[in-house]
Parts: C-alpha cells; structure tokens; sequence
C-alpha cells in the first residue's frame, strides 16, 4: 500500500519534472484533453412521447412506477417501437434474414462520417433526394469515400422535429420530406460503406411508395440511421460517429444515441 510519504514524493517527482524541462511529457496529454473538448457533438434527438413518428400515432410511452419523494429513488417503465426519434434499421428491417441489430459487428459502429449537405436543394423542394450526381460532388470536393464510411444527408429537416413539418403530410396523408435515391444507395454500395443516415424520419424520401432505398440498401448487411439531429454541427469530411446501437436480441433496429467526434 502507498503511505501518504510516497504519495507526497511521487507528487514531487512529478513538479522536478516539469520543473526540469519534463513538462511538455505532462503536457502532451493535457493539451490532446484540451484539444478534444468541444469537439464532440451529439447527434440524437431527445426522445419524447410527442415525437413525430412515420406512421403518425405514438410510438414511446412511459410510467413511472417509482418516485423519489415516495419510494427513495425514480424508475419508469418504457414501451417503445423500435422505430421511434433518432435510431437505426438494422438489415433484418427489410430483409428475411439479414442481421439483427445486436449481431452488427461493432467495428461497423465507429467508422468515418460523410456529411452530405443538400439543404438547398431540400428548402426548394421537399421531396429533394441525395443522388449519384450529389455523390460525385462530395467526391470531389472531399477526396474518396472512406471505406467502412457511414454516409449522412443534411438536409435541415431536424429543425423541424417540433412540428408538424417534420412529417409534412399533404392533405392526403402522404409526406413529403427528402431522402437517399436508390441510385445513390446503389453507389454508395461499391464504396464499401457501412452506413447511411438521414435528419428525416425515412432512408427513403416521404413520397416513396416501395421503399427502393431501404430494400436496396440493408437487404446488402449494411445499416441506416434515421431521425439524426445537429448533422450542421459536424464538417462534411473528419468526423468519426460512435453509434450507440441497441443490443436487443432479434431486433430490427431501435433507438440509438448517436455520437460524433472531429
């Protein structure tokens, strides 16, 4: 065990050491601590029981069956579809027999992160799509695709979780809010991508009527993220996303607390 003289010795061992030119050893790691702050942004919507949802009614409930003031401690009981704010498509959501989520390799759930930036495209028509032609443009702005890359579509659709916007149905029911077209699926799939994702509540856009892009895409093993928020706070090339995919036996997806780091 360490006695409180060792302790205060290997404390003074440590000040002669930066005292003696060994300071930029303690430095080093402090500075990189230093550097690193603020540089981590979350990417997930809060899930509340009024979050817009595809299908329209709610999809997360909660009970509290435990209060502080009565019991000594909060607890609360969820119900939640796995569908629901900001979470993931596992392949098993459109395929027969492709991987649940909690059979996703993890190393597919830390990868680079492509930002996609088509907001001017979106605020001049909401059933705007990220196309083959859109790729191409990030290419060559950016350099190649990273392998194992999760590829996001910014569309500034998360500014509109609040309202009624967000799904933006037309009279008829049918929404209207943009998403990734098949052919963009299709060549994201040659670049060897692990993911998509999407500030919208669909990988496909809202008009879609067969859902090419989900049906393309995860049927392949690969994932998609959809309902991502603060897709504006990332740059569209650097950032690494830390995707903290749920682990429920069997599932097709579920909510997922998104994570990005530049």
């Amino acid at each position: 065990m360490l006695s409180r003289r060792s302790l205060l010795g290997g404390a003074g061992a440590s000040l002669a050491l930066a005292a003696t030119g060994g300071a930029g050893l303690l430095a080093a790691p402090m500075a990189r601590a230093q550097a690193a702050a603020g540089q981590v942004a979350d990417l997930t919507h809060t899930l509340t029981e009024d979050f817009p949802t595809f299908f329209g009614p709610q999809q997360f409930f909660r009970e509290q069956k435990f209060a502080f003031a009565k019991d000594g401690f909060n607890l609360f009981e969820l119900r939640v579809s796995e569908h629901t704010g900001t979470h993931m498509d596992a392949p098993l959501h459109f395929s027969a027999d492709g991987l649940s989520v909690d059979a996703i390799p993890v190393a597919n759930l830390v990868v680079p992160l492509c930002v996609v930036d088509i907001r001017a495209k979106a605020a001049e028509d909401p059933d705007a799509q990220v196309t083959p032609d859109d790729l191409k443009a990030w290419i060559a702005a950016n350099g190649e695709i990273p392998d194992r890359a999760c590829v996001a579509l910014l569309s500034g659709w998360g500014e509109k979780v609040g309202g009624n916007g967000f799904r933006n149905a037309d009279g008829e029911g049918k929404m209207h809010f943009p998403g990734f077209h098949v052919e963009a699926a299709g060549m994201l799939l040659e670049t060897g991508a692990a993911g998509i994702a999407v500030d919208t509540l669909s990988l496909d856009h809202g008009p879609s009527p067969d859902f090419a892009t989900h049906q393309a895409w995860l049927s392949q093993g690969r994932w998609g993220l959809e309902g991502v928020a603060n897709l504006d706070k990332v740059p569209a090339m650097g950032a690494t996303v830390f995707v903290g995919a749920p682990k429920h036996q069997g599932g097709s997806g579920g909510p997922a607390r998104v994570i990005a780091v530049v």
